[in-house]
Parts: C-alpha cells; sequence; structure tokens
C-alpha cells in the first residue's frame, strides 16, 4: 500500500485506536494510536524544529495494520506505505528505527528493552555485531535513528494524554506539501 493523500494516512491513524502490534495483544501495553501520538510528542518535545522526524514517530508502527503479525518487517512495509507521500527522509527514519533498537542492544545493553521489544528483537535479527553496529553509526541518519527509537520505547504510557490524531494534521500536510515540491524539483 502506498498512501497518497493525508486524508489517506490520517484515517490510517485514527484506524490504529484499538489495534496492537501484536494480534493478540500480547505486545506493547498501549494502542498504536496511543503509541504513535506518545511518540510523536516526545520527538517534538526533545526536537522541536524536526517536523520530520515527528512525523516519522508518529508513523514508525503503521506497518503493524497493514500486516498484522510481521513483527521483523512492519517497518519497511509502513517505510513503503509513507514515502510517495512523506518523502525519503521520513521513510528511512521509520525503516531505521528497527536497526536502532538492534544498535542500542549492542552499543548499550545495560539499557533494557520492554519484554515485548526483547522478543522482538530476536525475530528482527538480534543484536548488532560490532561490524554491523560500526556500519549503522555512519549512516547520515543514524542519529536521527537512536532518537526516534528512544521516543519509541519511552512512548508506551498507559493512560498518558498526548494529545488527539487530528492535532497532527497540519504537520502532515506541512510534511507532505515540502515533499511534494521537492519531487517537483527532481
Amino acid at each position: 500500500m502506498e498512501l497518497r493523500s493525508v486524508e489517506e494516512l490520517m484515517d490510517l491513524l485514527h484506524a490504529c485506536r484499538g489495534a496492537w502490534d501484536t494480534p493478540d495483544r500480547t505486545g506493547d501495553p498501549v494502542d498504536l494510536h496511543d503509541h504513535a501520538l506518545q511518540t510523536a510528542a516526545l520527538l517534538r518535545r526533545s526536537r522541536p524544529a524536526d517536523k520530520e522526524l515527528q512525523v516519522a514517530g508518529l508513523v514508525h508502527d503503521i506497518g503493524h495494520l497493514l500486516r498484522p503479525g510481521d513483527d521483523a518487517g512492519h517497518a519497511d512495509h509502513a517505510a513503503d506505505a509513507v514515502r510517495p507521500l512523506l518523502g525519503e527522509r521520513v521513510a528511512r527514519l521509520v525503516h531505521l528505527h528497527v536497526p536502532a533498537k538492534r544498535y542500542l542492544a549492542a552499543v548499550s545493553p545495560e539499557r533494557g528493552l520492554s519484554p515485548q521489544s526483547a522478543l522482538t528483537l530476536t525475530r528482527q535479527g538480534g543484536t548488532m555485531s560490532p561490524a554491523e553496529a560500526a556500519a549503522f553509526a555512519e549512516d547520515p541518519l543514524a542519529e536521527d535513528a537512536v532518537t526516534l527509537r528512544q521516543a519509541d520505547d519511552a512512548g508506551k504510557v498507559i493512560g498518558l494524554d498526548a494529545g488527539v490524531m487530528e492535532d497532527w494534521r497540519t504537520v502532515l500536510e506541512l510534511v507532505a506539501s515540502r515533499n511534494s515540491r521537492l519531487g517537483a524539483m527532481d
């Protein structure tokens, strides 16, 4: 699925209410909707000028809705879906949130993971080797991907009010508009 309009994306994000990262609800303690809002809000707080990073936080897990049960591929499904609308940087950040988890497991093992993240880490390739971690660190988006991952890990608080999805419409429109102008310049 490729998203072609902010309206399509908003419909998908609203559909995340009551949808979970695992079909049997044994995963994270909040639904995909609340997790998206919390992750994006954390990124807005830590990086207020970086709208693309915030939007990546909002959409990073929609792959769980697009292909339920595909933990290993959820980031790629989400990245492929948002690329036409939100651009290459947002798509790459969404894709990199899983390698960033593997990277952090390698360089900061004391950090710990939620029980669900620890379980899915194995399905997603496990902890990076030293060579993989060094290669990841060279990626120009590595630092931003790690920031996204840290917000992803922190955005799983039951009952936390992180606003409403509609609050993000104008930010999504801004990022989509920038992307369409960039595409027109190619």
